[in-house]
């Protein structure tokens, strides 16, 4: 929920009596610290750190070319679109690695740590586990599953390809197209560890097939997309509210790895070209580009991600959303 979710999002989930996650993607060490203690002030409860453990490509010839052809393509595509922007040259790219991650999370004292795109390296395993702290991986295959149980993992996260978002996938190009529910039914039968389940819970029903097939614990998302703490502006929210099921698409235009949101000119011109750089370059080359559509109230320039299950996006708190779900849940499936 990186560039959704915010402190505010993670206290009032907390205050529901769900376990609020703290995006941190791919922050640095000082912007992740910053966060975790304006989060702190505002709940007493634990809750989960989330990063990105991706893998940096290195910087060849043939990148810094496509880079460059990218950038002027963007650039061109944009201003004629009203949108003047200036993107980044490749040098001033700042990138940043999980290690660093890894320290503040110990060090600010955070109990819960899950990750995405990927496994941790078994320095850091080892390092956070010394450190009290719980793992949550996440795997959208069988076969990542084994691997993060294997590493020593606690708890995996099984997301579905209907959710919202990027994919957890390890790998960035050929992601698995295996639908949540089967996906879970196979991992459940598959491996000893916890597991919890993201992708298309919005109401009892969908988090009841889930707790039938396998899973612990439940991850929600998109249902807080209109949420009063959501980061997202009213712009967004409305077009949010608009979108049908056909408009969410699965897309590398903006970051590079496929993320499911909805559909505009941006993803419709881009998605085929070749101005697609791998991820993180992509993500940091349009990033200026978002902010400034952002600002200029424009949805056709700005990633807006969402999952498969549309529905009426609630604008109550966080804290109401998701105690109106568990009630819900309670009433209708008496063993959830």
């Amino acid at each position: 929920m990186f560039g959704v979710s915010t402190p505010e999002m993670v206290a009032a989930a907390n205050h529901a009596g769900c376990l609020g996650s703290l995006a941190l993607a791919d922050h640095s060490a000082e912007q992740s610290a910053e966060l975790i203690r304006k989060t702190k002030k505002l709940t007493d409860r634990p809750f989960a750190a989330n990063i990105f453990v991706h893998d940096i490509p290195e910087i060849t010839d043939s990148l810094r070319q496509n880079y460059r052809n990218a950038k002027k393509v963007i650039e061109q595509f944009a201003g004629e679109n009203n949108i003047e922007v200036s993107l980044p040259e490749l040098q001033d790219v700042k990138l940043n690695t999980y290690h660093e991650q890894i320290d503040t999370v110990i060090g600010e004292n955070c109990r819960i740590l899950s990750f995405t795109f990927g496994n941790l390296d078994d320095k850091s395993i080892q390092k956070l586990k010394e450190n009290g702290v719980i793992l949550i991986g996440t795997c959208t295959s069988v076969e990542e599953a084994l691997l993060l149980e294997k590493s020593g993992i606690d708890i995996i996260c099984v997301q579905g390809i209907e959710a919202g978002g990027h994919r957890g996938s390890f790998e960035a190009e050929n992601i698995p197209q295996i639908g949540g529910l089967s996906l879970l039914s196979q991992v459940s039968d598959s491996v000893k560890v916890p597991l919890i389940y993201a992708g298309g819970i919005y109401n009892a029903k969908t988090l009841k097939a889930s707790k039938e097939l396998g899973a612990q614990g439940f991850q929600v998302g998109s249902i807080l997309l209109a949420s009063k703490e959501s980061a997202l502006q009213p712009f967004e929210k409305e077009n949010l509210k608009r979108a049908k099921q056909k408009d969410m698409v699965l897309t590398k235009s903006f970051s590079g790895r496929y993320a499911r949101g909805i559909k505009n000119k941006f993803i419709t011109t881009m998605e085929y070209s070749e101005c697609i750089l791998p991820y993180p370059y992509q993500n940091k080359l349009t990033n200026e580009l978002r902010k400034v559509s952002k600002a200029l109230q424009n949805p056709e320039f700005v990633s807006i991600w969402a999952g498969q299950s549309v529905h009426n996006y609630s604008e109550l708190s966080t804290e109401d959303i998701l105690k109106r779900l568990i009630e819900d849940c309670e009433l209708k499936t008496p063993f959830c």
